[in-house]
């Protein structure tokens, strides 16, 4: 494999989602989300869903960071929770599989070692790891996650608190203690917390919503302008 380095480069990556019900939810229009990110300036993509991975591999030529999230599972593990996730997300043709790494219970007995050998030696796909705390930190850099990414943090009950914006400490924590890339991640709204998170050690930052979801954009500018409760556009 690619080095982690050389795979993903420094600098933004943009996740391209959109959940069932949402104003642009589709494939097509995701594809078309990705190909604005690759003409601005994005490093790297995120996406959700083997349809979604598929029709952006056709349409830009960045690295894909891969994932599935399967709802319909029990328990809290969602983010590629299984062999099954990571292999529908691979065959799509991302770059690198993100999944969830914290120590919670997972459908089926899955357990957060064997889905990293799994995506590392079957798939042969670097491993994202979707963490909460430096605990899941430490926990996924043991076993072998090629990229630290601080997803998870402020949505776990077990991990950090959640914070309003970026939890920039969390990055400034993890920059002091692990080797392996840091990718920031969470609650970006402004390019000056994307540039403060790479000073302080991150290789790169993933913003999705503040890029890529008009509704919530625009409910910002409506909240600054008329109060948080004012639907007004």
């Amino acid at each position: 494999m690619m080095s982690a380095m050389a795979l993903l480069p420094r600098g933004l990556i943009v996740s391209c989602q959109a959940a069932k019900g949402e104003p642009l939810f589709g494939a097509s229009i995701m594809a078309a989300m990705a190909r604005a990110a690759e003409e601005g300036g994005a490093v790297a993509i995120r996406a959700n869903s083997p349809a979604d991975i598929a029709a952006i591999r056709q349409a830009v030529r960045l690295p894909i960071v891969g994932l599935w999230k399967v709802h319909a599972l029990p328990g809290e593990v969602y983010i590629t929770p299984n062999r099954a996730a990571a292999k529908a997300v691979a065959r799509a043709g991302c770059d690198v599989i993100a999944l969830d790494a914290t120590p919670r219970p997972r459908a089926g007995g899955q357990r957060l070692d064997d889905l990293i050998a799994f995506t590392h030696d079957v798939l042969g796909k670097p491993v994202m790891a979707d963490c909460s705390c430096l605990e899941d930190a430490l926990l996924a850099e043991s076993l072998g996650a090629d990229y630290i990414a601080t997803t998870l943090a402020g949505y776990t009950a077990h991990g950090r608190p959640l914070t309003a914006g970026p939890d920039l400490d969390f990055v400034g924590e993890l920059a002091g203690c692990i080797r392996r890339p840091i990718i920031a991640e969470g609650r970006f709204y402004l390019p000056s917390q994307v540039a403060q998170a790479l000073a302080l050690g991150a290789h790169a930052v993933c913003v999705g919503s503040a890029i890529t979801r008009p509704q919530d954009i625009t409910r910002r500018f409506v909240s600054e302008v008329y109060g948080p409760t004012s639907k007004r556009a």
